[in-house]
């Protein structure tokens, strides 16, 4: 028989019991309803679904998922047709008109008439254009319109389906530019009605649609049932159900999901397991054989180390990088091969040509001269630059983001050998990208992600009218800026080429960055996703994916 006390004691055990019950029914429910969803993890976070702040990858991934551009980039990097299904471009290559598809609709949304997404027009990409470029906006993403738009009449409406963008001069790169996420197309009625916090409210037109979002934990997007691309054979895309992004900060704990099948892929891995995966030649090693799979593919990315050159700021004046003798013996002086086996297990390239990197058309080593590891050319450049025989180099500081400190450690440790101290300081992402903007920073590590597939993109930021971004070293150097401007006017390919490369050229010899390595994308994927392909941008692309 049971005391009442020992009835109260077991009334809080039965209501936990019931409780883990009815817990691991809604796990097995929702695991069953999410069972096509694609599934990732953030580790970096997610700032804004705003395309016009689409700055980085994990806002790239992200927004690329819920909106669409006029034309976008093929798995060769040709420019093709999306909500525009054709265009033409003027004999003075001064306007193009583009011809909108009469079938692409915005996600329903609260700000529509009875809630009901409708159609895109050719107004939507007008206004979408001016709020990318309008200072209140202070979009990122301005300066891709930066002295290439018709200040009067940049954008125009025809009508619902014609839409044209008026230039300045002409500028043969314009179409990679318009596939840039910064230039997804966005309804003027959500914006309006969310305001800032349109961040978190985004509507588009993309294959998938926002469903809810909780910072730091979860993001979910769904299916867009009226998504207007179909496959070869008149199916509707995209295939999965939805998209489920995880937050997880510790590429460990990434690690460990997928591991245990929560998670569907993981880009790049992370130097803690990277020994236990890949070889040394960039292989998976036996044991992971036949468990997973693993994609491999150039990515349109340069690591390099930044070098502030602005003649006219106090710390280039003070600083011996202001001598281009000991910017040319840093490039010399540690191995980018060695530093790619040890550190990296091979993935990526050492990059031993330019800044340009290897999976553009323009790319040639053999034209373009980069630095490979010379360290006695090192030694004689410091002697060149007046220090050598007892007198030292000041002290230059690194600076650079956790992630990319053992790195830094490794070219400190090489420099030091010819005679130059360098210190490394590991400061948040956040702050050293509000130093280089403000040129506060010296001696920076950096990347440089293509905004769109050209090398222009790259060598645009050299020019010597930019602001940072893009031109965060302040190179200016005025044979570069006439080869540049007449690379934007040259509709011939092999004439283009040729001046990317006198460009690129140029740079090394200046020598305003360090060129680390062009990068690689690298993928672990569950064996039961298919069509997923890497892509040189490195875009997350999933209207095609299958989960078997």
């Amino acid at each position: 028989m049971y005391k009442p006390e020992n009835i109260q004691r077991l009334v809080p055990q039965v209501l936990m019991v019931c409780f883990s019950a009815m817990l691991l029914l809604a796990c097995g429910k929702r695991r069953q309803n999410d069972a096509h969803f694609f599934k990732y993890n953030e580790v970096s976070g997610i700032s804004s679904l705003d395309p016009a702040f689409a700055k980085s990858q994990s806002v790239i991934w992200a927004t690329h998922q819920l909106y669409s551009t006029l034309v976008e980039t093929d798995e060769q990097l040709h420019i093709v047709p999306s909500v525009a299904k054709s265009w033409d471009i003027s004999t003075d290559r001064l306007q193009i008109t583009f011809h909108l598809r009469n079938d692409v609709f915005f996600h329903d949304n609260a700000a529509f008439a009875n809630g009901k997404g409708r159609r895109v027009v050719a107004a939507d990409v007008v206004y979408s254009f001016q709020r990318l470029i309008d200072k209140a906006t202070a979009s990122p993403g301005a300066w891709i319109f930066n002295n290439r738009i018709d200040t009067l009449k940049g954008f125009e409406a025809l009508d619902d389906t014609t839409f044209r963008i008026n230039l300045q001069k002409p500028f043969v790169q314009i179409l990679g530019v318009l596939s840039n996420v910064y230039c997804s197309i966005v309804p003027k009625e959500v914006v309006e009605k969310y305001g800032v916090d349109f961040r978190r409210n985004p509507c588009g037109s993309g294959p998938f649609q926002f469903k809810a979002w909780e910072e730091g934990q979860a993001l979910i997007l769904e299916r867009n049932p009226n998504y207007f691309e179909t496959d070869s054979t008149g199916k509707r895309l995209p295939y999965v159900d939805g998209v489920k992004v995880s937050f997880l900060d510790s590429k460990a704990s990434e690690f460990m999901e997928f591991r245990q099948g929560n998670l569907h892929f993981i880009n790049d891995i992370d130097a803690s397991f990277k020994d236990e995966v890949l070889s040394k030649k960039g292989e998976l090693r036996d044991s992971w054989k036949g468990k997973v799979v693993l994609n491999k593919h150039p990515y349109l990315n340069i690591e390099y180390i930044g070098i502030l050159v602005d003649s006219s700021n106090s710390l280039v004046n003070n600083s011996p990088l202001k001598l281009k003798a000991i910017r040319q013996a840093i490039n010399y002086g540690f191995d980018r091969r060695k530093m790619m086996l040890y550190l990296r297990n091979s993935i990526g390239t050492a990059a031993e040509s330019g800044f340009v990197p290897t999976g553009l058309p323009s790319f040639d080593s053999a034209v373009v001269k980069g630095y490979s590891y010379n360290p006695q050319k090192a030694k004689a450049l410091l002697k060149e630059a007046g220090f050598g025989n007892g007198k030292q180099v000041p002290e230059i500081k690194l600076l650079t983001i956790p992630i990319y400190a053992d790195l830094g450690s490794y070219i400190a440790r090489q420099l030091q050998d010819i005679g130059l101290n360098v210190k490394v300081e590991a400061v948040q992402k956040s702050l050293l990208l509000t130093q280089t903007a403000k040129s506060e920073a010296l001696f920076f590590r950096g990347s440089w992600i293509a905004d769109y597939p050209d090398a222009e993109n790259y060598l645009s930021v050299f020019y010597g009218k930019n602001p940072a971004p893009p031109n965060y070293t302040r190179y200016k150097n005025p044979l570069f800026d006439v080869l540049y401007e007449r690379s934007t006017k040259e509709p011939n390919d092999s004439i283009r080429y040729s001046l990317y490369q006198q460009m690129d050229q140029l740079i090394v010899q200046d020598a305003p960055v360090v060129p680390l390595w062009y990068d690689m994308v690298i993928h672990l994927v569950q064996p039961n996703v298919k069509g997923f392909r890497p892509n040189a941008l490195n875009w997350l692309e999933l209207r095609r994916v299958k989960i078997m």
